[in-house]
């Protein structure tokens, strides 16, 4: 890895954690609390790609694990790894690859496909492993705790929608795109 491509991933781990700083919104009904640290997987995916951005979720998570409290409301260490948001967690390296890749794919990168991608593939994938581990240690029901779920549903689309104006006004910059291809001429055409 070059020293530019550190020091985004650095970035973007360092930004994860300041999300962090932001004090979670508690619900009564579930232990998973509300956080802005899923626009941060989004936009990590979607300015550093499928590589970088999952490197930069994984320093971040192996932070958290080495005991810095860099999750919302000041939570750290091995055990987050084994309570209900653990599932949450683990999507991170893997949404911030699979939205980075997708969005490589397209020959011209428009806002709508970028809000395609995190509102479809990005929120999807975070569901998709942070409900089953959820009920899993939660001992109940799947049913039960996807319909629990989807009270974050709204969050997580105006964080989708945030992110992705983000990146591609970020992915229109003329200073940032070279930068982040590690290429003088974008891969792909913004529209």
């Amino acid at each position: 890895m070059k020293i530019k491509e550190i020091t985004y991933v650095a970035l973007f781990a360092a930004f994860m954690g300041a999300l962090g700083l932001l004090p979670p919104i508690m619900l009564s009904f579930t232990p998973v609390p509300i956080t802005l640290q899923t626009l941060g997987v989004l936009l990590a995916g979607g300015v550093l790609g499928a590589r970088l951005g999952a490197w930069s979720m994984l320093v971040f998570l192996m932070l958290v694990a080495a005991g810095m409290p860099l999750l919302s409301g000041g939570r750290g260490g091995i055990g987050v790894f084994v309570g209900p948001s653990a599932g949450y967690l683990f999507s991170y390296p893997i949404v911030a690859f699979c939205v980075g890749y997708m969005l490589s794919l397209f020959r011209t990168l428009s806002l709508k496909h970028i809000l395609m991608t995190n509102m479809t593939l990005g929120i999807f994938l975070i569901y998709l492993f942070g409900i089953p581990v959820q009920a899993f240690i939660l001992n109940i029901p799947l049913i039960e705790t996807i319909k629990v779920s989807l009270v974050y549903l709204p969050g997580d689309v105006l964080k989708a929608v945030l992110a992705s104006v983000l990146v591609y006004r970020l992915k229109k910059h003329p200073v940032f795109y070279p930068a982040l291809t590690g290429s003088n001429t974008p891969t792909s055409k913004l529209k």
